[in-house]
């Protein structure tokens, strides 16, 4: 606990961006969802009670998760693999995006209060960032239209988004970032990569070779996790029981 808080003081600066961007990407959230309900006719609120409850107990079963992260043979070790955002995909698409998106904003906290940060909050920022690049376009897809076809397409091109982003944020900040916080040239980073892929050149084929795969195999082993359990879990998850969705279906 000590450490998240003596980190934070040491990076004010970073933490406000962080911020910054927990604010536009809840915003962003908020337009698609607000969308959706005009489009379905739908004029509940898009944070009721109910929901907030559930927000709190998807974050802390992610944040668990999170903590339970492992290396892959394919990649350096400091990139690990972790499926928390399982709970904030089947949340987003229970509740719609702003919910999905708030389970991993909080999913962040939850861990850092666990284990700290060892990475001046840079790596919990990346994870929120490219959590929410499969979280947000595979729920608000699934809001326009809910449909077991659509929650396959919304994975789908989560899972896209993701891989993309995360391969781009990777090329251009995070690897720069992290190898000015540690003190190594970039190139000793890519040495890593090289050691484990002769293919591995340069942070081009760093990335295209090492980062891109994890998400691919993160964001498919989620959506298929999501798409096997969603349908059994929705029922109690949005009304607590079976029964109760028949009232309320035939209202």
């Amino acid at each position: 606990m000590n450490g998240f808080f003596e980190a934070a003081a040491d990076n004010l600066s970073f933490v406000g961006v962080c911020l910054l961007a927990v604010i536009v990407t809840v915003l962003v959230a908020y337009g698609f969802e607000k969308a959706a309900k005009k489009r379905n006719g739908d004029t509940d609120r898009v944070l009721p009670t109910r929901k907030i409850v559930m927000i709190g107990m998807f974050s802390a079963i992610s944040g668990i998760l999170y903590c339970f992260d492992f290396a892959l043979p394919i990649a350096p070790s400091f990139y690990k693999l972790d499926f928390s955002e399982l709970p904030a995909l089947i949340a987003g698409f229970a509740f719609g995006p702003v919910a999905g998106v708030m389970v991993e904003f909080v999913k962040e906290l939850v861990k850092l209060m666990i284990k700290s940060t060892s990475t001046a909050f840079v790596g919990d920022l990346a994870n929120f960032l490219i959590g929410c690049m499969l979280v947000l376009p595979a729920s608000v897809i699934y809001q326009f239209h809910k449909s077991k076809n659509s929650a396959r397409i919304g994975c789908a091109v989560g899972t896209i988004v993701m891989t993309l982003f995360g391969t781009w944020f990777n090329a251009v900040y995070l690897l720069p970032t992290f190898a000015k916080l540690y003190g190594m040239p970039l190139d000793a980073i890519i040495g890593m990569g090289t050691a484990i892929n002769p293919a591995v050149t340069n942070i081009t084929t760093f990335v295209i070779l090492m980062v891109a795969p994890i998400n691919i195999i993160k964001g498919v082993g989620i959506s298929v996790i999501t798409m096997l359990i969603y349908k059994k879990l929705s029922p109690i998850i949005k009304y607590g029981n079976h029964r109760e969705e028949s009232v309320r279906a035939s209202e």
